[in-house]
Parts: structure tokens; sequence; C-alpha cells
């Protein structure tokens, strides 16, 4: 099932083909640094998805809406199944958006992967995930 790009993901689509971005700066003017997004994306998803905690208090409530409406697929981890493994990637900071993301990777018993864009809104705080672009 694909999901639908909603306002946030439209948005930073458009932001990619500005020249201003900037790969992980040191510190977002104000925001989350490309560090600190790195850290809450590695504890948020953890070995094998994100607590009910974490999806409780650290998830946007566009994305909980999300869920509600794809009860068949968690929308989090662009899945219907528990991965065997997460990794997430370099974090990606456009400052202009104040937006921050990183791909992330879910690995699969079958020795398959999936891939991911996690979005962290730099202004936000405490920070959140607030929105997820599945691949493919």
């Amino acid at each position: 099932m694909m999901l639908k790009l909603h306002s946030l993901g439209a948005l930073l689509l458009t932001v990619l083909a500005l020249p201003v971005m900037s790969p992980a700066p040191a510190h977002a003017a104000g925001g989350h640094s490309a560090d600190q997004i790195s850290r809450f994306l590695t504890r948020f998803y953890g070995d094998h998805g994100p607590s009910p905690l974490a999806r409780q208090h650290f998830v946007s409530d566009v994305l909980k809406d999300r869920q509600r409406e794809n009860a068949h697929i968690d929308v989090l981890l662009c899945a219907q199944n528990e991965p065997q493994r997460i990794a997430v990637g370099p974090v990606t900071v456009a400052q202009t958006a104040a937006v921050g993301w990183a791909t992330v990777t879910t690995h699969w018993a079958s020795g398959e992967t999936g891939t991911f864009t996690a979005y962290v809104r730099l202004d936000r705080h405490p920070i959140r995930l607030d929105d997820v672009i599945c691949a493919g």
C-alpha cells in the first residue's frame, strides 16, 4: 500500500530543489541540530520500531491520524510487520524549511531491506516525528 504525500512531504520535495540546503550543519538556528535529530530517530526507532510510549508522545497528530486511517499498516515503519533491525542514515537539514530528515532502513528476516524517509521539524520542542514518506 502506498501512502499519500501530505503537506510536509510535498513541501520537502519542493525544498529539495533549493540550493540553500546544507547537509548536516552543526546546529540549525534556534532549532535541533543534525546530531540531535540523528540521536532522536535512533532512540525513537530502536532495533524493532517505536515503543507505544514513543508513538503516543513523540509523533505528530498528522501521523497519528494517518495511522488511524491505515490500521492495516504501520505508517511509522511503512510495513505490516516488525523488522529484525533498523538503521538511521545521515541527517540532512534544510534550515529555510525548518526541517531535518534521514533515510531509515529496515532489515527483515527474509534478508530484504526497506527504506523510508523520516522528517522532524527543527523548531518543535520536544522533538518529535512529523512525517514519514515511504519509498516506492
